[in-house]
């Protein structure tokens, strides 16, 4: 994801737990079901690797 949004890998892991914390996940999995309960993502969508 990082090399995609040509930021650094430290800062996309920064904001990955930044949006954690605001959201209460308690791991990266959890955000994704939060993206599909809010309409974010869908089913065969490609998700980025983080």
């Amino acid at each position: 994801m990082a090399r995609r949004l040509h930021l650094s890998p430290l800062t996309v892991k920064t904001h990955v737990n930044r949006t954690m914390i605001k959201l209460q996940a308690r791991d990266r999995a959890q955000l994704v079901v939060i993206a599909y309960q809010n309409d974010l993502i869908r089913p065969g969508d490609v998700l980025p690797e983080v």
